[in-house]
């Protein structure tokens, strides 16, 4: 006898149990768990919220609702007020009506309104300077706990960075908190449940600052972008058991002092002086009678808003792949350790010597070819930690605090012989964003698989509170074109739902006054206000394809006006429906950037005015299917027109009879086929322009960052798969393997960053870690192993399984974590044998295709398919399928 349906994985607005809450109105969602049985679904649920663990549903019942929905329930009870917790649970009831109940979940608001706060920011008194900052502070106070402790909740926030401390221990393991947000707008603070870390009697509170992006370098500017120092504002709320409060709040009775943190920057890195160390300064005995008064600041006028996305954190731990080489250099010798695995973050050093021995930490993504360290194409990003010895005789541990590199090489310098570096003098510490895997693919060709691991790894090191370009040189921005084409590959990957929705809220707050797009999120003066055709258009695309991934309903709603306003933008700038025409005043944008048809014009010879009256009419027809989604049919009906119009501007300007594209360019034609800008009876000639350019360069591309993720998926569409896996195979370059060959690790930023004929590319723009070509992930995970997602009904409700064998690709395995459980293609091909695995999720179905020739006999175990539980629909090739575990054999005459 079969087991009931259970609702696990209770998350609100995406989260597991999360603490700040400021939605009134949140959403909750759950999976289904069951036992594999077929067509296992739900049928209705029950939410009840209550303030009490086990208490009545005080808060909200939705009683019973005759719904299979599982994803984006709003809770519709009464607001909670701040601090307060809701804790809820949720009933089910099966395809066989038995009814099961969850366990229970919480969310708890957080300070919900300013005047919550009492706290005052604070600070040290010396400021940093444009190309130099100061040493960390350290903040510390005392406080008395004379009663019970029932809970304790930590809100707090800095303008830079902060580490917490209670009672001699770290808060958390949050890495580069608050984050980094439109700082002229609002700063977020986080939450933490501290009651475990209070004692009775004397407590002390404290913090490390550092100047993280505030006020340390950004990009190529200088520092200080911000502000001038790092501040703190943090609030201690104690509720003992008689039901009454105690705040710890910040305020001019803290104490400050400088540590062992001489410099802290998150480019150029850190320095730490191990002689200057404070032992138990974050205890309520140190004697701090040494320290000084904190510094008292004016309240910025910001916004203190919830945390969204998921904090950075240590998700990994690296060991060296060999002993390190050593080179001697004047004036003494370095020691080069390899990772094996391009990465970011910091390392853990392990030394022994004696004290005022000064270790330098280098780090780069490459070799020269002489073996030493490459650097050059840091720019003027220093990138280099050091540490100052205290000359402990057991040996010393340390890592940095407030930096983060991109390296595969570390240089050690400052160890004059081998066997004064300790066995695990190195350690990599990995860094990113905390977005846990839910997706993965492998398949025959192991190439093909390191590509892949070098797709996931690019986003690891480039998902670090927003998505950067890069994570090396002194650039590290939020840059939005790179965003737009990779969203989709990063949504199969990782669970990256609250992620955008975090970056979502940067890239609406950098929104001009006229609806114009920024090109990087959160903006930096210096680089335009509006980001141009393909960038700009990340703030309608990335939202989007959120919707479709984890169908958020709500991320369309609350942006939406910022949507329309950015529409409105591009109508008035057009000129006759072209945008970024060469008449017009507006920035034209950054072409097909890197695109290898424009003899070293890095923004290729796609006209920028077809590139950015394409994207308009994608993001016009963007718009109008989101508001189709939010009921708003008036708007739906006037961007379709809009979209019209724009498709009919874009065929008479660009486009012959003939089925030639201006501009000649293979981004030109899968522009146009990919958005379906062109007329129906034209499309194949315009296909076969463009595979006539691919096949004439011996099956090679030249698109760049706007083209490169669109090509093998309008190669697919329109039925030229075959042409897609030449591209996918091609080993020499312009391709995605070349770089594989090469021993590539991550994502190269160029298609020739390091080739055999010409070795690295140009220094000024040449990053070994850039995620964007590798959106080809998403034709690797939709068409190889097969697994897609129906717009119709978004976030995989309607699971669309139809691999395409090809290529020398023989076998492929693509497993997806998605929001209502896991689903699984795995397939095998053999002459005249299809054998294929698959797992759709309790409460989906899906449609399935087999890639097999007509006629073929396909059978589930011994079972025609059409007799198999479980299948329905069955004609031909294709089926539909319940829910539930299968495995298909098909066979046919080879």
């Amino acid at each position: 006898m079969s087991s009931p349906t259970l609702a696990v994985q209770l998350r609100c607005n995406h989260l597991d149990h999360p603490l700040g809450v400021h939605d009134p109105a949140p959403r909750l969602s759950w999976r289904l768990a069951t036992d594999e049985r077929r067509g296992a679904r739900q049928t209705a649920y029950r939410v009840t919220v209550s303030t009490q663990r086990h208490g009545p549903a005080n808060l909200w019942d939705s009683g019973r609702v005759r719904s299979d929905a599982t994803n984006q329930i709003v809770y519709r009870g009464q607001a909670l007020s701040s601090r307060q917790r809701a804790w809820w649970r949720v009933e089910v009831w099966d395809e066989k009506n038995r009814r099961s109940e969850s366990a229970v979940a919480f969310w708890e608001a957080g300070l919900l309104a300013r005047t919550d706060w009492t706290a005052t920011w604070i600070g040290a008194a010396l400021a940093g300077g444009p190309e130099t900052g100061t040493h960390s502070p350290y903040l510390r106070t005392i406080f008395n706990v004379g009663k019970k402790v029932a809970a304790a909740r930590l809100y707090v926030t800095a303008l830079g960075l902060y580490e917490f401390h209670l009672n001699g221990h770290r808060v958390g393991d949050d890495v580069f908190t608050p984050g980094w947000t439109e700082y002229k707008k609002r700063v977020q603070y986080q939450v933490y449940d501290v009651t475990s870390l209070l004692r009775a009697g004397a407590n002390a509170a404290g913090a490390i600052l550092g100047d993280g992006w505030y006020c340390g370098h950004i990009g190529w500017r200088d520092r200080n972008y911000y502000g001038e120092r790092p501040k703190l504002l943090a609030q201690l709320v104690i509720t003992h058991a008689d039901g009454s409060t105690q705040v710890i709040a910040t305020d001019e009775s803290w104490k400050t002092a400088f540590g062992a943190i001489v410099e802290s920057d998150l480019i150029n890195g850190e320095t730490h002086d191990a002689r200057r160390e404070l032992p138990g300064w974050n205890e309520p005995v140190y004697d701090d009678s040494a320290w000084v008064p904190v510094a008292r600041f004016d309240d910025p006028g910001i916004e203190l808003s919830p945390t969204l996305g998921p904090c950075v954190r240590v998700t990994q731990e690296l060991k060296p792949i060999a002993p390190p080489t050593k080179r001697d250099e004047w004036p003494a010798p370095v020691w080069i350790f390899d990772l094996g695995q391009n990465m970011v973050g910091h390392v853990r050093l392990h030394v022994r010597g004696p004290a005022g021995q000064v270790i330098r930490l280098r780090f780069g993504e490459m070799l020269s070819p002489d073996g030493s360290l490459y650097t050059e194409n840091l720019r003027a990003a220093r990138q280099t930690d050091h540490y100052i010895l205290r000359g402990d005789p057991r040996g010393e541990t340390w890592e940095s605090k407030f930096t983060f590199h991109g390296f595969r090489y570390v240089e050690v310098r400052g160890q004059p012989t081998i066997e004064a570096l300790l066995p695990d003098a190195i350690t990599g510490l990995v860094l990113h964003s905390a977005t846990p895997r839910t997706g993965t693919f492998s398949c025959n060709d192991r190439l093909v698989n390191q590509l892949q691991s070098n797709i996931d790894w690019g986003q690891r090191s480039n998902f670090l509170e927003v998505p950067t370009d890069c994570p090396q040189r002194n650039e590290r921005l939020g840059w939005m074109g790179d965003a737009q084409v990779f969203c989709r590959t990063a949504a199969w990957n990782r669970d990256v739902a609250s992620f955008f929705n975090k970056w979502l809220r940067d890239v609406c707050d950098a929104q001009g006054a006229e609806g114009q797009m920024p090109a990087v999120a959160p903006h930096v003066e210096g680089i335009g206000d509006d980001g141009g055709p393909a960038w700009a258009d990340a703030g309608v695309i990335c939202p989007w394809t959120m919707y479709l991934c984890y169908g958020d309903r709500a991320l369309l709603a609350r942006h939406y006006a910022s949507f329309t306003r950015f529409i409105g933008h591009l109508e008035k700038y057009a000129k006759d429906y072209i945008r970024s025409h060469p008449d017009s005043k507006v920035w034209h944008g950054y072409g097909d950037w890197l695109a290898l048809d424009g003899s070293g014009n890095v923004f290729g010879n796609t006209p920028k005015d077809l590139i950015g009256t394409a994207m308009f009419a994608y993001s016009a027809s963007i718009v109008a299917k989101m508001a189709r989604v939010l009921g708003k049919a008036d708007d739906a009906a006037r961007y379709e027109r809009l979209t019209e119009r724009v498709r009919k501007a874009y065929q008479r300007r660009y486009l012959t009879g003939d089925g030639v594209a201006t501009g000649l360019t293979q981004t030109s034609y899968v522009l146009t086929l990919a958005f379906d800008l062109a007329p129906t009876a034209l499309r194949p000639k315009l296909l076969h322009e463009l595979v006539r350019d691919i096949e004439a360069r011996g099956n090679k591309l030249t698109t760049g960052f706007v083209g490169a993720s669109y090509l093998p998926l309008v190669l697919t569409r329109l039925g030229r798969t075959d042409v897609a896996y030449k591209l996918l195979h091609q080993k020499t370059w312009p391709s995605w393997l070349y770089a594989v060959t090469q021993g590539a690790t991550t994502i190269w930023e160029r298609w020739d960053g390091w080739t055999q004929e010409k070795g690295f590319q140009d220094k000024g723009m040449n990053s070994f870690n850039h995620y964007a070509y590798g959106a080809i992930g998403t034709w690797l995970y939709t068409v190889v192993a097969g697994i897609d997602l129906d717009p119709a009904t978004p976030a995989y409700k309607r699971i669309v399984l139809a691999p395409r064998p090809g290529g020398e690709i023989t076998s492929a395995r693509g497993e997806l974590h998605s929001i209502h459980g896991a689903i699984l293609s795995q397939w095998k091909l053999r002459p005249g044998r299809f054998e294929w695995e698959v797992v759709v999720p309790p409460n989906t179905t899906a449609t399935a295709t087999f890639p097999v020739p007509a006629g073929a006999r396909i059978t589930e175990g011994r079972t025609p398919l059409a007799q198999a539980a479980g299948v329905s629909g069955a004609r031909g090739s294709r089926c539909t399928l319940a829910a539930g575990h299968y495995r298909f054999t098909a066979t046919w005459k080879a």
